[in-house]
C-alpha cells in the first residue's frame, strides 16, 4: 500500500532535479551514476541503491552501479526478466514495493545476505523501450510512499539518458574500432600507379558501413572496391567487415568483377538477409592500361585524363546487393591513360541535403587537379569542406604512373 505525499517532497524533487540538470550534466556516465545513486540514498533516507541495465539480446538485467550493494557489480549478477524482484520490475514495467523483503520475491543473495528489509524498483526507460531498473533498499521496516516512487523514478529518468548516452559511445567505439581494423592502414606499393584514401566518419549520423579496399591479386591484376552498406552504427559496421572479406576471397575466384560481385549478392541475400549495400569493384590490369569496372547500385568513379578533363566513365549502374532482385551484373572496360587518375568515393563526398545530386557531381569534377594521389585526396577534401561530414566519407584516388610493357588482354569472360 502506497501512503499519501510525505511532506517536504516537493522540496526533495526540486533539489534533486537542480543536482540532474546541472552538476551532473558534466560527469562522465560512470560518475554519474555513481553521483545519482549516492544522492537518492540520502534523499530517500535507504540504505542500498542500485541500477541494472538491460541486455537486450540475453533479456536479462546486468548489476552496472551500485551504493550499499558493490558486490552485485564486482560479482557481475545478473538476473533473467521476470525473475525476482528486479526481474519483475522489467517485467511489469512499472514501479513495484515490498513492504517485507523474503526469499520468495528476492533471489538475489546478496540482498537476502545485507539483510534488507524493504525495496522499491522503479524501471528505466528510453521513450518507449526498457533499458533497466533503479531500486532502492533499506535495512529497516520502511513503507514507501508516492510521493518515493515520483522521486525513485525521475532518477531512474536522467539515469536512462545517461545509460543511452553511454551505449551510444560504446558503440560508436567500438564501430569506429571495428572499421579501422579493416580499412587499409597502409595502401600497397604496387607498379604503375600512385595511391591515396581518406576515411572520415559522419559527426550526424555516427560510424556506417562505408569501406575501400585495395589488393593485388596472382594474376597481377590490382583490385579497387569502395562500398557502402545501408545503416549506421556497430551492426552496419559489423556487416561492412563480413563483405569486405567475403569479396575478397571471391575476387581469388573470379577474373571479373561483375561475377564478384554476383556471388556477393547470394551472400547477402542468404547470409545477411534484409541487409543492403551498394559496391564499386573495379580491376586494373597488370600493365595498368585498362580497368574493368562493375557498379552495384554504386556511384560512378570520377576520371581525369590528360587534356581530356574531368568526367565520369560510361558506366552501367546494376542493382544494389542485398535487394533481392535477381538480374545480369555487367563490367565495362575503361582506359587508363598514363597520367590520368581515378577518384572512388561514397555518397557522402557530394551528397548535401537539400541539394540536387548533380551539383556534388560538379563539385567533385571541379576539385580533382591533375597532381599525385596524394595532393588530389587532400584537394578534394579541402575543397568540399569535409572537416565534420553529415555522412561518412570514403575517398580512393588512383593515379597511373607512366606507361609500363606490353598490352595486357582483359579477364577471359569481360564485358
Amino acid at each position: 500500500m502506497i501512503e499519501a505525499d510525505d511532506s517536504g517532497a516537493d522540496e526533495r524533487l526540486r533539489r534533486i532535479e537542480a543536482v540532474t540538470d546541472s552538476t551532473l550534466s558534466r560527469l562522465d556516465v560512470d560518475d554519474l551514476f555513481d553521483e545519482l545513486l549516492g544522492r537518492v540514498r540520502e534523499l530517500l533516507r535507504v540504505d542500498t541503491a542500485a541500477i541494472l541495465l538491460l541486455d537486450q539480446h540475453a533479456q536479462q538485467l546486468v548489476a552496472t552501479a551500485a551504493k550499499g550493494l558493490e558486490e552485485e557489480v564486482q560479482q557481475g549478477f545478473r538476473i533473467s526478466v521476470g525473475r525476482g524482484f528486479a526481474g519483475r520490475v522489467a517485467h511489469d514495467r512499472q514501479p513495484v514495493i515490498l513492504e517485507q523483503v523474503t526469499p520468495t520475491e528476492v533471489v538475489n543473495p546478496i540482498l537476502l545476505d545485507k539483510g534488507i528489509q524493504s525495496m522499491l524498483g522503479v524501471p528505466m526507460f528510453a521513450g518507449a523501450e526498457l533499458v533497466g531498473v533503479l531500486h532502492v533498499g533499506s535495512l529497516t521496516p520502511r513503507r514507501f510512499t508516492k510521493d518515493d516512487v515520483r522521486l525513485l523514478q525521475l532518477v531512474a529518468d536522467r539515469a536512462s539518458l545517461a545509460s543511452q548516452a553511454r551505449l551510444g559511445t560504446i558503440d560508436r567505439t567500438a564501430a569506429l574500432a571495428l572499421q579501422r581494423s579493416l580499412l587499409p592502414t597502409r595502401l600497397p606499393e604496387v607498379s604503375g600507379v600512385d595511391m591515396a584514401a581518406r576515411y572520415v566518419p559522419g559527426h550526424q549520423t555516427g560510424i556506417g558501413g562505408d569501406w575501400y579496399d585495395v589488393f593485388t591479386l596472382p594474376s597481377g591484376w590490382l583490385g579497387i572496391v569502395v562500398g557502402d552498406v545501408s545503416g549506421h552504427g556497430l551492426r552496419a559496421a559489423v556487416v561492412m567487415g563480413r563483405l569486405r572479406s567475403a569479396l575478397r576471397a571471391y575476387s581469388l575466384e573470379c577474373d571479373d568483377p561483375a561475377d564478384a560481385l554476383t556471388r556477393l549478392d547470394h551472400k547477402i541475400q542468404h547470409f545477411e538477409a534484409g541487409n543492403l549495400a551498394t559496391a564499386l569493384y573495379a580491376m586494373i590490369s597488370p600493365d595498368r592500361e585498362q580497368i574493368l569496372i562493375s557498379l552495384a547500385g554504386h556511384l560512378p568513379p570520377m576520371l581525369a585524363q590528360p587534356d581530356h578533363g574531368v568526367a565520369a566513365p560510361a558506366l552501367p549502374v546494376d542493382l544494389p546487393l542485398g535487394i533481392g532482385r535477381p538480374g545480369p551484373r555487367r563490367s565495362t572496360v575503361v582506359e587508363f591513360p598514363s597520367n590520368a587518375i581515378l577518384v572512388c568515393y561514397t555518397d557522402g563526398l557530394i551528397e548535401r541535403r537539400g541539394e540536387l545530386i548533380d551539383v556534388g557531381f560538379d563539385r567533385l569534377r571541379a576539385a580533382i587537379p591533375s597532381e599525385p594521389a596524394e595532393t588530389v585526396c587532400a584537394t578534394i577534401m579541402a575543397s568540399l569542406g569535409i572537416d565534420q561530414p553529415a555522412d561518412d566519407v570514403a575517398l580512393l584516388a588512383i593515379r597511373r604512373r607512366a606507361a609500363a610493357g606490353p598490352a595486357q588482354l582483359r579477364p577471359t569472360g569481360a564485358a
